[in-house]
C-alpha cells in the first residue's frame, strides 16, 4: 500500500489461499514481517486478507483483513482506492479511514481526524473524499451487522492458512 502523492506504506509479503465469491484471499502467518516507512512489527497471529472481487470501482475502495481469535482485533479494514493486482503485487493507496472490530464486538471507524487532515495538507480530491467516506459508513454497517464477507467467510480461509 502507498499513501497519497505516492508515497510509501506497508508493505509485506502474503500467501495466496484463493478466491471466491467475496474476492482473492491472501495468507499471512503469524510471524510475518510488516514495514512501513519508520516502522517494522511482526504479525503475532495468523491473518487472511480480501482483495474485493472485480465489480464497480464505488463498492471496491477497501481491503480487508481478518485475525485470528488470540488478540484485540476481530476485522481490520482499510479504506483505500479500489485496490488492484499489478503482477503478484496487490496495489492500493491508504485513505486513512479504517473500521474495526475487536474480538469483544465493538465496531468503530479509526482516523477520522487523519483523513480530514490529510484531506487539506495532501489535497484529496473530492471524489476520492466521497469514496473513502461512503464506504467506510457502508463497510460500518456491514461489520456490524456481519453481512458478507464480514459474516465467518473468513474462518475457512484462516484454518486453510494453518493448515499450511
Amino acid at each position: 500500500m502507498s499513501k497519497w502523492g505516492d508515497r510509501p506504506h506497508w508493505e509485506f509479503d502474503a500467501v495466496a489461499l484463493g478466491s471466491d465469491e467475496h474476492g482473492d484471499w491472501l495468507g499471512f502467518p503469524g510471524g510475518t514481517q510488516m514495514t512501513r516507512p519508520g516502522l517494522s512489527v511482526v504479525s503475532p497471529v495468523d491473518q487472511v486478507g480480501l482483495v474485493p472481487a472485480p465489480g464497480p470501482d464505488a463498492e471496491r475502495g477497501w481491503l480487508a483483513t481478518f485475525h485470528a481469535p488470540r488478540g484485540p482485533v476481530h476485522t481490520y479494514v482499510d479504506m483505500t482506492t479500489p485496490p488492484y493486482w499489478d503482477g503478484h503485487v496487490v496495489r492500493a493507496v491508504d485513505l486513512d479511514l479504517d473500521v474495526i472490530r475487536e474480538t469483544d464486538g465493538r465496531v468503530w471507524v479509526d482516523d477520522e481526524d487523519e483523513f480530514a487532515l490529510h484531506q487539506v495538507e495532501l489535497g484529496y480530491p473530492e471524489d476520492v473524499v466521497a469514496l473513502a467516506s461512503a464506504t467506510a459508513a457502508r463497510i460500518r454497517v456491514a461489520v456490524e451487522q456481519r453481512l458478507a464477507p464480514f459474516d465467518g467467510s473468513a474462518d475457512a480461509w484462516l484454518e486453510r492458512l494453518a493448515r499450511r
